[in-house]
């Protein structure tokens, strides 16, 4: 692999990963860009203890462009995209409209501007300092992550393990989160083959509740809460996806969605930077069989499924026991239909799951080819 490095025009840091190790880039983003300002700002909610991030800068971003003027295309002489090269393998940059940013609203210290109505304890808010990267996993316009090539793929892996490592050294980091978001139905507003990154300031309220049962536990049982879970699902794998030498592919036994697969290595690791070369190895044949899985759900004629893909690594603190995993799931629940969240599941956070999680493992084992 060959990493490159170079700048925007408007100072935005660039980063192309390439399988040739002798490509050359250095074309110049020929765009009268302005930098933008970003007023990111993270407050936290004193009744649940989140931080939820305020960007209301995000509301100029690009919305569902005309394919001719995709901002993740390669550059031409008619079109001037974010990626100046004209042509590439995968490539990183810097949002133009971060929802987190390091130079992120850099006139707000950490307040606490309370009233006499609202106690300052109640108002607390910091810069929402941090940085989103975007991920393109390819130049093709109309592919999608499940047509990469297994090289291409183990590429895209060793981009994500580059810049968790990277951003996780960014000073007030404290989590990397890499994810993609397919489809309309998803809210992707970029119909370009890509993914994101963000280096939050805090640890995400997911990964709170996840550290906090494994902590529950090791002081109960003095196992791991992962190790445990894949162990079970080995011994009786009704559940089981696709099984490799170092990766197995469940459904959850609570899972909350309709089609929801679990992706473990099985070596509990905490991020992806401490896989091994053989995990490395093997990662791109079974996520790809999975996601073609996934685009053979509903059968032919469908528009590709719509999914979510999250990796989830410990954070910077308290997260020994946490086990790095990916997170595959749509929100297709049948043919023509799409799970939407009901008031008990907006409001309360209690889902409700309308397949069988037995059930979705058989067909998900039953659309292999």
């Amino acid at each position: 692999m060959r990493k490159t490095t170079t700048k925007l025009a408007d100072g935005r840091e660039l980063i192309y990963f390439d399988r040739d190790e002798t490509v050359f880039r250095d074309e110049p983003d020929r765009r009268p860009l302005e930098p933008v300002a970003n007023l990111s700002e993270v407050r936290l909610d004193p009744v649940s203890g989140d931080w939820v991030t305020v960007a209301a800068h995000r509301q100029g971003r690009i919305y569902h462009p005309p394919t001719d003027q995709c901002p993740l295309c390669p550059s031409t002489e008619a079109h001037l995209s974010e990626i100046p090269a004209p042509d590439y393998d995968v490539a990183v940059f810097e949002n133009r409209f971060p929802s987190l940013a390091t130079d992120a609203a850099p006139e707000l210290a950490l307040t606490a501007g309370g009233t006499a109505a609202a106690p300052a304890a109640l108002h607390l808010a910091r810069p929402g300092t941090g940085r989103c990267e975007v991920v393109c996993f390819t130049a093709d316009h109309a592919a999608s992550f499940a047509d990469l090539d297994e090289s291409k793929a183990r590429l895209v892996l060793d981009a994500w393990t580059d810049r968790t490592a990277a951003l996780g050294r960014l000073p007030g980091v404290e989590q990397v989160f890499c994810f993609e978001n397919r489809g309309a139905e998803i809210g992707v507003t970029l119909a370009h083959p890509h993914g994101q990154i963000y280096a939050f300031p805090f640890t995400t309220p997911r990964t709170t509740k996840m550290i906090a049962s494994a902590n529950d536990h090791r002081a109960r049982t003095g196992r791991n809460l992962f190790e445990d879970l894949l162990a079970g699902e080995l011994a009786d794998p009704l559940r089981v996806v696709l099984a490799g030498e170092h990766w197995t592919a469940f459904v959850p036994f609570a899972a909350r969605w309709p089609y929801e697969v679990h992706l473990f290595p099985n070596r509990r690791v905490g991020s992806l930077p401490e896989l091994a070369e053989e995990e490395r190895a093997e990662f791109p044949r079974l996520y790809l069989e999975l996601l073609r899985r996934f685009d053979r759900l509903f059968g032919e004629g469908l528009a590709p499924t719509p999914y979510i893909a999250a990796w989830h690594q410990a954070p910077r603190r308290g997260g020994a026991e946490l086990a790095l995993h990916l997170e595959l799931f749509t929100i297709r629940r049948t043919v023509g239909k799409l799970k939407y969240l009901a008031g008990v599941e907006s409001g309360m956070d209690a889902f409700v799951n309308d397949v069988s999680p037995e059930a979705a493992a058989h067909r998900l084992r039953e659309v292999a080819t």
